[in-house]
């Protein structure tokens, strides 16, 4: 494990002076490599799931586990949309004259070697290894133990030759192991910023057991809020798409709230097409007084089903609506459906969530979707980066200051002064 993390803390520095058209064709070099490795990498996939079905995996996670041609195809067209964005290194991103010849620049760089655990979803690994590389930062990978084959398969197509397209060896390093996660925690000498996904109780672990800084990106309890001045048609179909449309992904809606006036109308369409949609509501007693469902309790509104399960509960005011997912809620993203654009207004500045949507599905909630490329998870803290975390969620900035001989004590004895200009130019 040591020898990884030294590997990469010596690659991420000639990393980050990579000319950005270098980084492209590496990029570009691992999507020829995955479609020319694909066999191998469905047939390992083949096995993690045969694996996983004699385990008794949840069909949710064996929906995540599953790396077919479709998963392929969204993976290099994830790559090809990063090759397409500019270069996240070298932007400037202020520039400010102190005093004449003095000027400061802001610059954008990239934070080094970065060490993410996530979970048992393989094209997460060439999500996470594509946008690292992009923006010049070295990266330890471990992903979960149900897709270990498939993750050096695909390790094996992110690596395949790039030192001939100018890129250091050791940029990537794969982890299999609870050991090699435990050392690489205590690597503050290495490692930059550790990215877990997962629990809330597995992020708090993470962060708990190392003095590296963490930014977690945890539980996904995203809610769907439908208002009294909702148009009914277009909840139904927000809602079905926000819960079934892939129930296994943290921005999959777990709860449905819904106000009191309108409930009588709208629980019994959306409770049928939920049911066609294959989706089990569990209600408070209002509900249940209007639909045929089981019984909630606490615990459901506080739950990641990441399954064919929603909670349901009727709100007697918008106000308590956003009480209840600032109350239960991850802090991930929550919609209202609402013809009322004041009552929408104050939902979306009320609502304390990394994403807050009016009128449309929570599984927009996606770097790609975003049209950041990728996404290596979706930060529900307030630091550094929030929502889908892409190119610019891995940069950090460096202040350069270019003088010609400047020194403060002619500005303490008031030879010169500071004129604090900002400047268009950039260096």
């Amino acid at each position: 494990m040591l020898n990884l993390a030294q590997a990469a803390k010596k690659a991420a520095i000639h990393l980050a002076a990579t000319p950005h058209e270098v980084r492209n064709t590496a990029l570009l070099a691992i999507a020829d490599a995955l479609r020319a490795r694909q066999d191998e990498i469905f047939a390992a996939n083949a096995a993690d799931m045969e694996q996983a079905q004699a385990d008794a995996l949840d069909a949710p996670l064996l929906k995540r586990l599953r790396f077919d041609a479709a998963k392929l195809g969204e993976v290099l067209e994830g790559i090809a949309a990063l090759t397409g964005l500019p270069d996240p290194i070298g932007e400037t991103q202020r520039a400010t004259e102190l005093s004449p010849g003095l000027n400061l620049y802001r610059v954008a760089c990239p934070i080094g070697v970065i060490g993410v655990i996530f979970e048992s979803r393989p094209d997460a690994l060439v999500q996470i290894a594509s946008l690292c590389l992009k923006s010049g930062n070295a990266v330890l990978l471990k992903g979960g133990r149900e897709a270990a084959r498939t993750n050096r398969a695909l390790f094996a197509a992110l690596t395949e030759g790039l030192d001939a397209v100018g890129i250091p060896q050791g940029w990537a390093g794969l982890l299999e192991s609870r050991e090699e996660v435990a050392q690489m925690l205590r690597l503050d000498g290495c490692i930059d910023l550790i990215i877990p996904r997962g629990s809330n109780d597995f992020v708090r672990y993470i962060m708990d057991n190392s003095r590296i800084p963490v930014l977690g990106h945890a539980d996904g309890l995203c809610a769907v809020y439908i208002d009294r001045a909702a148009d009914i048609d277009m909840a139904v179909s927000v809602a079905v798409d926000s819960k079934a449309q892939y129930v296994a992904v943290c921005n999959a809606a777990e709860t449905l709230l819904v106000h009191r006036e309108i409930a009588p109308l709208a629980l019994p369409t959306m409770a049928r097409a939920m049911t066609e949609a294959g989706v089990r509501l569990k209600g408070c007693a209002r509900t249940q007084a209007l639909i045929d469902c089981e019984a909630a309790t606490n615990a459901d509104y506080d739950t990641e089903y990441l399954d064919y399960v929603m909670a349901v509960r009727i709100v007697d005011s918008l106000d308590e609506a956003v009480a209840h997912i600032n109350a239960y809620g991850s802090g991930h993203t929550d919609c209202i459906v609402t013809c009322d654009a004041e009552a929408a207004r104050t939902f979306l500045t009320l609502v304390d969530s990394a994403g807050v949507y009016h009128n449309c599905s929570t599984r927009f909630a996606d770097g790609f979707r975003y049209g950041l490329g990728a996404e290596v998870g979706v930060a529900t803290g307030k630091i550094h980066a929030r929502g889908p975390m892409g190119l610019e969620g891995l940069c950090t900035y460096k202040y350069k200051l270019l003088g010609e001989g400047h020194v403060v004590a002619e500005f303490a004895d008031g030879k010169r002064r500071f004129t604090h200009l900002a400047l268009e130019n950039s260096k």
